[in-house]
């Protein structure tokens, strides 16, 4: 489709383009006193190991733009961290809360003067073109960010649409203002393999980068336009200065230069395509065609109360609010956007394909996510649902597997387990159509049927043994929860067989469990337990477990609690155990892993494999030990500090945790929809759920000190369940919660 056809075709409303498929524009909005943004602090988490991004970008955008420091550690992998007073410029895509680094890609920094093409080491002006900025001069809100860099005296300020992002700066009086056009710089662990730039017109430079690193075969398009004309422009390799205005290889800068009075503002739109430049100029004509940048602010403002909205909360506690909203916040920067306004997209096969009649997405931390994230999308964002499972469905076609950890169509196979399954499985669980659900089992047996990962063994021995697999334990007590989820989903569809193989194979956790020792312990080929062992260590690398050790392994079957409960030998002594998990002290060793951060005792928050634990009382009989223990996490590993995250936030998990358990309920089992009750924090949450309707929890007597449930009723009829299905809350109602001093 060519770009006059899109233009002629769309139909214009006020300025803009109204365009099917991906694209949407909001209307005006303003911060008001009533506006749920005024609650979210982007600086939560941009300390200690957040990692979270800081920056304007929309709901599920593609595009995230934000400030970018000189990468110097793992605390960087979002490209900013609040302790850094550096910055190389202003990029548009950026991870939100991972464990390792990538994007930072098409890179702008607004300078004035002659300046080397490099980042630069900080504290040395002459050796790159970054600026110190000061903090007072900062300002981030949702949609929005400002600064003022120090070298240049320029105001920079930040907004964006879904895949447009929008710039305003404020230069000086000079005669050598310029814009840096960066496509070398990215973030940790990412280099570039091949940049273009091409200036074609005055007013317009497009282009690519091309780069590996995280995303082995990343590849993101661009088309950049300047308010003014550029009085000149450059373009520079590894070689220095290039004649033209055309330039491709592997380090490639621009340089647009401008003749600028004091404070004149110069704006700058860019906007991204994972297919090509073309399509990124339909995605800049369909959702920011005008240079109305207050209005773009708005605009961004009211797609993010939009989302917000879906919750409302009450309390009187203010912190509490900013917690909360922040969260749901952090919960909505990914899985973004991998699509243009035509709905075309890059595939996993590295192929560009046409609109296919769904949203695609991409940046599914899947390891993390499907514990919480995905459940609480399920709740408020069902009109999300098919395009989620759409697009696992179409990278299944075209890798051969379902998403392990997908970023930017490409497939890391980061972390451990098959934890798309779950997520596919709870879709169907939960009634959710839209997709073909035969193709989705297909796609979740075949995943589960691989060679590869440690699957061969599982199917050789029933177990993954150490001798064979590293990490073999944690590899096989993730297998066996997506292969429960995998096995309900073969009930639902009536497949007998493998209904019963999958739910015998989700058992085999059970064969690493120590009677004797009460942990689940590393096991060889020859079915002996490994000699040595010490439940508190944890080995970085050549481990059994992955970023964990035995005390929060033992744990992980959140699929099968009254199985694990069985081999503790029944509840009073699984509960004793559970109990010594919160208390009991001892040394990781010197080699653990960073993520196992946010301890209780042995209970380690600030990782996911923990998230469910404080959530198993019930099981027991004992639901006052988990208002106990959730209220505890909630209230010492969140805070509305920059340091306010317990561990990296992992592309909304941690935040989905605090979410979900601020109302006062958490899924436990993978697939399926039981959310067992713990202890809401918040007074009162009306959820905007399918179809219109509204599911309200209402905490009676909530208190600080108040913090037990006393009695239930649903919808006004006395309830004795300690979960509530996700059936009951997809139909709205009420839910109300007694709350009391004493159990």
């Amino acid at each position: 489709m060519m770009l006059k056809d899109i233009f002629y075709a769309a139909l214009v409303v006020g300025g803009g383009v109204t365009v099917a498929a991906c694209g949407e524009r909001g209307g005006q909005s303003s911060t008001t006193s009533s506006s749920l943004t005024q609650h979210v602090d982007p600086y939560i988490g941009t300390g200690g190991h957040g990692h979270v991004f800081l920056g304007a970008n929309v709901p599920f955008g593609l595009v995230q733009l934000g400030p970018s420091n000189i990468p110097q550690s793992w605390d960087w992998c979002s490209g900013y961290h609040i302790s850094d007073s550096t910055i190389i410029g202003f990029s548009h895509m950026h991870l939100s809360g991972t464990g390792i680094g990538d994007l930072g890609d098409v890179n702008l920094m607004p300078a004035v003067g002659e300046t080397p093409l490099n980042r630069g080491k900080a504290g040395d002006y002459a050796t790159g073109f970054y600026s110190l900025f000061d903090r007072a001069t900062e300002k981030a809100k949702a949609g929005y960010y400002a600064v003022h860099l120090n070298r240049y005296g320029v105001d920079v300020e930040l907004t964006a649409t879904k895949r447009v992002g929008f710039h305003k700066y404020t230069f000086p009086a000079s005669s050598e203002s310029k814009v840096i056009i960066d496509l070398e710089n990215g973030q940790c662990w990412d280099r570039p393999v091949e940049g273009y730039l091409v200036q074609e017109s005055d007013t317009v430079v497009s282009g690519y980068r091309y780069s590996t690193g995280w995303a082995r075969d990343q590849r993101i398009f661009f088309t950049a336009t300047f308010s003014k004309p550029v009085k000149r422009f450059t373009v520079h390799s590894a070689d220095g200065e290039q004649t033209g205005s055309t330039l491709k290889g592997q380090r490639v800068y621009g340089q647009a230069f401008f003749d600028t009075n004091e404070k004149e503002t110069l704006y700058v739109k860019v906007a991204l395509s994972p297919v090509s430049i073309e399509n990124a100029k339909l995605n800049m004509l369909a959702e920011l065609p005008g240079w109305d940048f207050a209005q773009a602010v708005q605009d961004a403002d009211k797609a993010w109360n939009s989302e917000l909205e879906k919750i409302a909360v009450s309390t009187d506690d203010q912190r509490l609010k900013r917690i909360f909203y922040t969260a749901m916040y952090h919960t909505m920067i990914a899985p973004s956007e991998f699509c243009d306004v035509t709905g075309d997209y890059r595939g996993a096969d590295g192929k560009m394909h046409a609109n296919e009649g769904f949203k695609a997405y991409t940046t599914f931390s899947l390891w993390d996510t499907y514990r919480a994230a995905h459940p609480l999308m399920t709740i408020i964002h069902p009109e999300k649902m098919s395009d989620i499972i759409n697009t696992m469905l179409a990278i299944y076609r075209q890798q051969g597997k379902l998403p392990v950890w997908h970023l930017m169509g490409c497939e890391t196979d980061c972390m451990v387990g098959n934890p798309a399954i779950p997520v596919v499985a709870d879709a169907m669980l939960k009634g959710y159509d839209g997709f073909d659900r035969e193709l989705a089992y297909e796609a979740m047996k075949t995943s589960a049927m691989l060679d590869e990962r440690g699957l061969k063994y599982l199917k050789q021995y029933g177990y993954i043994p150490y001798d064979k697999e590293s990490e073999g334990l944690s590899k096989c007590m993730e297998y066996a929860i997506a292969d429960w989820s995998l096995a309900q989903a073969a009930q639902l569809l009536g497949k007998t067989d493998d209904y019963a193989y999958f739910l015998q194979r989700s058992k085999s956790y059970a064969r690493y469990f120590d009677t004797e020792s009460g942990f689940v312990r590393g096991l060889s080929s020859s079915g002996k337990f490994r000699e040595t062992f010490n439940p508190f260590e944890s080995v970085h690398r050549d481990n059994d477990y992955t970023e964990g050790n035995a005390w929060q392994y033992t744990w992980l079957v959140p699929h099968d609690v009254e199985g694990l409960i069985g081999l503790f030998g029944g509840k009073e002594r699984f509960t004793q155990k559970l109990d010594s998990l919160f208390i009991v002290e001892g040394s990781l060793g010197e080699n653990a892993s960073p993520d196992i951060s946010g301890l209780i005792g042995q209970y380690a928050h600030g990782n996911e494999p923990s998230h469910h634990v404080t959530y198993l009382y019930p099981y027991a009989g004992q639901p006052h030990k988990t208002a106990d223990r959730v209220r505890e996490t909630l209230l010492t590993m969140y805070s509305d500090t920059p340091d306010g995250l317990s561990g990296n936030e992992d592309v909304g998990q941690m935040s989905a945790w605090y979410v979900l358990s601020s109302i006062g309920f958490y899924q436990v089992e993978p697939a399926g929809g039981r959310y067992i009750l713990g202890s809401p924090t918040v007074d009162k949450a009306v959820i905007r759920v399918k179809d219109g309707k509204t599911f309200t929890v209402i905490a009676t007597n909530n208190s600080p000190k108040n913090k037990y449930i006393q009695s239930v009723s649903l919808n006004g009829v006395p309830y004795s369940k300690y979960y509530i299905d996700f059936k009951d809350i997809e139909q709205g109602g009420t839910l109300e919660l007694m709350m009391g001093e004493k159990y």
